[in-house]
C-alpha cells in the first residue's frame, strides 16, 4: 500500500522564541490527486506560566549540566501537555506526534543549534511515534537549520507568490515554480515587540494599539535599517543571540524615548524590511501572531504592491504548529522536507529524529 493514499492524524507542537506558550494542532493530512491537503481538527495554545517563561528565557545562560536538567524537565512538561491534548481529542486515533521543542541556542555559523524537549522519553511517556529535533541534521550538513517552515509551505501553499510568518522572527518563503524554493529570516518581529511591551508590564502590544499611538524616531529607524544582516544574501537565519548583540544595544541608546514611539518605529522598520523582499505582484499569505498587529499590517499594505492576504484566525495562529506536524509526517514517510536552496545545506534531505513507538 502506498502510504500517501492514507489519511494521517498528526499532532504538531510548536514553542516559539516569543514565549507566548505552547501551540498544539491536531491536523488530518491527505494525499489526493497528487497533492497534499490539510484540515484542522482541534487546536489549543497553552500559555506558559511565569515560572516557565523565566526558565526558558534564561535557558541560554545555563551551564551544560543545568541545561541537561532543564531539558529533562521540559520534555516531561511537553509530554504532559501533549497527553492532555490527546485526551481531549480521544475520539481521534493519533498516528504521529511531531514536536519542535524550544530553541535555546541557534548559531549555525558555529555549527550550533540546541532545542530542548526532544528526548526519546517523549515517545516513551506518550506511547506514540514521535518526530522531533528538526534542526540539528541540517546544521550538521552545513545548513542554517532554519527556516524550516518553507519545507511545508512548498507542498501546502503553492498557490501563493510568498508566505510571510510573523512570529518571534519574521521569515519569508518565495514560492516560484520556475526556480528553486527560496526562504530566509527577514528580521526580528514579536520578540522585540514583546520585550518592549514587558517594560509596561504587558505580555504584548494587543493589535498594535500602543505602536499606533507613537511617533516615528527617524534616527532609530536609520540605525535599525542600516544593520548589516539586511544586506546579506540568503540563505540566512536569525537567533535570539542576534537580537541581544545587534537590536538591544541600539534600543538601549534610545531608552529615554517613550515605549509607543519605540514600538511605532520598530513596526515601520519591520514593514520596511519585509516590503523589500516581497514579490512585486501575486498573493502574499501572512500568518503568525504578528498578523494580529493591525498597525504593522497597515504599514505592510501601505508599502506593498502585491496582495496582502490575511487568512482565518486558526491558520494565523497555528500554521507553524500544523507545518511542523507535516514536516514530521514527511520525515516519517522518508520524503524530503528540508531544501538546500533554503538552508544552504549540502543537499536536500529528510530531517527530524524519529522515535518509534514499539
Amino acid at each position: 500500500m502506498d502510504l500517501k493514499q492514507k489519511s494521517f492524524c498528526v499532532v504538531g507542537v510548536m514553542s516559539g522564541t516569543s514565549l507566548d506558550g505552547l501551540d498544539l494542532a491536531l491536523v488530518k493530512f491527505n494525499f489526493i490527486q497528487n497533492k497534499w491537503n490539510y484540515r484542522f481538527i482541534s487546536t489549543i495554545t497553552k500559555p506558559y506560566d511565569s515560572i516557565w517563561v523565566e526558565k526558558l528565557s534564561e535557558a541560554r545562560f545555563l551551564s551544560e549540566n543545568r541545561l541537561v536538567s532543564l531539558d529533562n524537565e521540559y520534555t516531561s512538561y511537553l509530554a504532559n501537555q501533549i497527553q492532555l491534548f490527546i485526551d481531549q481529542n480521544a475520539n481521534h486515533e493519533i498516528d504521529l506526534i511531531c514536536s519542535h521543542g524550544h530553541t535555546v541556542h541557534h548559531q549555525p555559523d558555529k555549527g550550533i543549534t540546541v532545542q530542548i524537549g526532544n528526548q526519546s522519553k517523549l515517545s516513551v511517556e506518550l506511547k506514540k511515534t514521535v518526530v522531533c529535533d528538526f534542526r540539528v541534521q541540517d546544521v550538521a550538513l552545513g545548513g542554517q537549520g532554519a527556516p524550516l517552515v518553507p519545507g511545508g509551505e512548498f507542498y501546502l501553499f503553492s498557490d501563493y507568490a510568498a508566505c510571510v510568518n510573523l512570529g518571534g522572527f519574521a521569515n519569508i518563503t518565495l514560492v516560484n515554480k520556475k526556480e528553486k524554493l527560496q526562504a530566509f529570516d527577514i528580521a526580528a518581529a514579536n520578540l522585540v515587540f514583546n520585550q518592549l511591551a514587558s517594560r509596561l508590564d504587558l505580555p504584548y502590544d494587543s493589535e498594535g494599539k500602543i505602536a499606533s499611538k507613537g511617533s516615528l524616531i527617524p534616527e532609530l529607524l536609520a540605525e535599525l535599517n542600516a544593520l548589516n544582516y539586511f544586506s546579506q544574501a540568503s540563505p540566512k537565519s536569525l537567533g535570539v543571540e542576534w537580537v541581544s548583540q545587534h537590536i538591544e544595544p541600539i534600543l538601549n541608546v534610545f531608552n529615554q524615548e517613550s515605549i509607543p514611539d519605540l514600538m511605532h518605529t520598530y513596526a515601520v522598520h519591520l514593514a520596511d524590511q519585509i516590503s523589500k523582499v516581497l514579490p512585486n505582484s501575486g498573493k502574499i499569505l501572512f500568518s503568525g501572531g504578528g498578523t494580529h498587529n493591525s498597525f504593522l499590517m497597515q504599514q505592510m499594505e501601505k508599502n506593498s504592491t502585491s496582495k496582502v492576504c490575511i487568512p482565518s484566525k486558526v491558520l494565523i495562529d497555528f500554521k507553524e504548529a500544523m507545518i511542523f506536524g507535516f514536516l514530521g509526517l514527511l520525515r516519517f514517510l522518508g520524503d524530503n522536507n528540508c531544501f538546500s536552496s533554503v538552508t544552504g545545506s549540502s543537499r536536500d534531505h529528510s530531517t527530524g529524529v524519529l522515535f518509534e513507538n514499539k
